[in-house]
C-alpha cells in the first residue's frame, strides 16, 4: 500500500533532510491539513503576510489559500465559504440546490488544487519525495494536473502534467505558463473517457526512478483532503442555511465521481446530516449505472473505471446527465443573449445570473444531477440538495465555441428559451439509480478489473474497502500528518 500514500512516519532520513534543506533556502512553510479546515487558525503573522501575495502568483505562501474561505477578492478570509442558492425561476424545483464555489482557490481557480496538496504534502513530511532529484507526475483528465504542477512548483519541485490531448485549450494554456519546461506536458490519446490511456503513460513513466506518480484515482490523500476539509466546509455552508431556515432538511450530496475524491465529502455529510451520497458521471459513458464505455464532454468527471478511493459501498444513488446538456446550457449561462433571456424573461435574480460564471461543465453537471436527484426522491421547498462547482466558466471558452454546432441558426432568444425549457424546466428522472446492496456490489466489484488486474493491487487491500470501517480507519492519518507536518515545519526553521 507503500504506493497509495498512507505512510505516517519518516521513511527515507536522507530524502527528509534535503527536503529541509531546500524548503529551508526558499522559505516554505506547509499549512497543517487542520489550520486549511479552519483558516482561521493559520497564525497571524502569515495571514498578515498573505496580504501582499497575489492570489494566482507562485508563491509558497499561497499553500495557506488552498482552503474553501476565500473571499470574492481570494486575497481575504470569509466566515461561511462562497456558495450560490439556487432559485426555483432557474431550476424549475422548489428544493434548494446550494452550490460550493471551486474557483474561489488560488493559482488554478478550482478546487483540484486542494486535492494536489493532500497528495504531495504527506509524502514531502514522510521523506518519500525528493524536491531535489524526483519529478512529481501528476495524471488528470481535468484540474488535478493543474492543481499539481501548481503545488509542485511553489513546493520547490518539478511537476509534470499528463492528461488527454482533447481537454480544453484553456488548460493547456495555463500548463504552459506554469511548468519548467514545455515536456512537463505530457499529452495522451483521447479525452475525458480515455483514463486507462492516462494510467498506461503512467506506467511507462514509472520505469524512470525520478518520477513519483501522484495518481489521484488511488490517493487516500486525495479522499482524505476532501472528507476534512471539502466536508467540514460543506457542514459550514449547511449550518449557515439551516439558521436562515430552520427545520431545513440535507436530503443529499451531490458529485461527479472524476477521482471520487470529492464524493469523501458525503461521508462526513452523511454522517452529520444523514445525507444521501450521489455519485454522477456522463450518461454518454454509463459505466456506473451499466458498466457502460463511451465519449463524453463533461470535462473533470473522468470514467470507464471505478476509481479506488471510491467508497462505493457508502454511495445511495447514481445519476447519468448528458453532456449536450452541460454544452449547451454552457452557452446558455455565458452569453449575452442567454443571460437576458434568464433575467427578463424567466426572473432569475441578476446577481445569480452573474454568478453563473462560477460554473464550468462539471458544475453545470452536478446541478442538473441534483434536480434529477431532488423530483427522484420527490423532494419540496424544506429539502436541500448541496453539490460542488469544481471550476468555473473560465476554462471552457472554446468548448463553448464548439457547442456553437448546435445552434446553425446562431444562439438568439428562441434558442435560449428552447435550451432552458429542454435542459433545466424539462429535467426528467432518467438515469437515476437508487441503489441497494447488490447495486453497490456490483459497482465495487467493477473496480476489480482496472485495480488488481490491471494495476497489481493485492486482492485483500482491494477487498478490504468494502467494508466502513476500512475508510473509519484512514482518517488517523490526518492528526498524524498534522503532527509531522508541524515537526517539518520547525525543523525547516522558516520565521515569517
Amino acid at each position: 500500500m507503500a504506493r497509495l500514500g498512507l505512510e505516517k512516519h519518516i521513511i527515507d532520513r536522507n530524502v527528509y533532510g534535503r527536503t529541509l534543506e531546500r524548503f529551508r533556502a526558499a522559505r516554505i512553510v506547509l499549512p497543517t491539513f487542520a489550520e486549511l479546515a479552519d483558516p482561521t487558525k493559520i497564525p497571524a503573522k502569515i495571514q498578515a503576510a498573505l496580504a501582499s501575495v497575489e492570489p494566482d502568483a507562485p508563491h509558497p505562501l499561497n499553500l495557506f489559500r488552498v482552503h474553501w474561505y476565500n473571499d470574492a477578492s481570494r486575497k481575504g478570509l470569509a466566515s461561511v465559504p462562497a456558495h450560490l442558492v439556487l432559485p426555483e425561476s432557474l431550476t424549475g424545483i422548489k428544493t434548494k440546490i446550494i452550490v460550493a464555489l471551486g474557483d474561489r482557490f488560488p493559482m488554478i481557480g478550482a478546487h483540484k488544487v486542494l486535492a494536489a496538496y493532500g497528495c504531495l504534502a504527506p509524502r514531502i513530511v514522510t521523506g518519500q519525495f525528493d524536491p531535489t532529484a524526483h519529478k512529481a507526475i501528476w495524471p488528470s483528465t481535468g484540474n488535478y494536473c493543474r492543481g499539481g504542477v501548481a503545488i509542485s512548483r511553489i513546493m520547490g519541485c518539478r511537476g509534470v502534467a499528463v492528461l488527454p490531448e482533447g481537454m480544453s485549450r484553456e488548460r493547456f494554456d495555463w500548463l504552459d505558463r506554469w511548468v519548467a519546461d514545455p515536456s512537463d506536458v505530457v499529452k495522451t490519446y483521447g479525452t475525458e473517457s480515455n483514463v486507462k490511456e492516462i494510467y498506461d503513460k503512467c506506467a511507462e513513466l514509472d520505469a524512470d526512478k525520478q518520477n513519483v506518480i501522484f495518481n489521484q484515482f488511488c490517493e487516500f490523500g486525495n479522499h482524505l483532503a476532501h472528507l476534512a476539509l471539502t466536508g467540514r466546509a460543506l457542514e459550514k455552508i449547511l449550518e449557515a442555511e439551516i439558521a436562515s431556515h430552520p427545520g431545513l432538511n440535507v436530503a443529499a450530496y451531490v458529485s461527479a465521481t472524476g477521482s471520487a475524491g470529492t464524493l469523501a465529502a458525503g461521508d462526513h455529510l452523511k454522517e452529520r446530516f444523514g445525507a444521501k451520497i450521489v455519485a454522477v458521471e456522463a450518461s454518454e459513458c454509463a459505466t456506473l449505472l451499466r458498466n457502460g464505455y463511451g465519449e463524453h464532454n463533461i470535462q473533470g468527471i473522468g470514467d470507464k473505471h471505478v476509481p479506488y478511493i471510491h467508497n462505493a459501498m457508502n454511495t445511495d444513488l447514481v445519476v447519468g446527465v448528458s453532456d449536450h446538456a452541460t454544452d449547451d446550457l454552457g452557452v446558455l449561462f455565458s452569453s449575452d443573449v442567454g443571460r437576458a433571456y434568464l433575467v427578463e424573461r424567466r426572473g432569475v435574480p441578476q446577481e445569480i445570473v452573474d454568478a453563473l460564471q462560477s460554473l464550468g461543465l462539471s458544475g453545470i453537471c452536478n446541478v442538473l444531477a441534483a434536480i434529477k436527484t431532488a423530483k427522484r426522491l420527490r423532494l419540496g421547498a424544506d429539502d436541500a440538495i448541496i453539490t460542488i462547482a469544481t471550476d468555473g466558466a473560465a476554462m471552457y471558452g472554446t468548448e463553448r465555441d464548439k457547442a456553437m454546432k448546435h445552434f446553425p441558426r446562431g444562439f438568439d432568444a428562441v434558442a435560449a428559451g428552447e435550451t432552458f425549457g429542454r435542459y433545466m424546466l424539462g429535467t426528467t428522472t432518467d438515469d437515476v439509480l437508487e441503489l441497494d446492496s447488490e447495486s453497490r456490489e456490483r459497482i465495487f466489484n467493477l473496480g476489480y478489473f482496472t485495480w488488481v488486474e490491471q494495476q497489481g493491487v493485492d486482492l485483500a487491500d482491494f477487498d478490504a474497502r468494502k467494508k466502513q470501517s476500512f475508510w473509519r480507519g484512514l482518517r488517523s492519518n490526518l492528526a498524524a500528518w498534522d503532527e509531522m507536518i508541524a515537526a517539518f515545519n520547525r525543523e525547516v526553521g522558516v520565521t515569517l
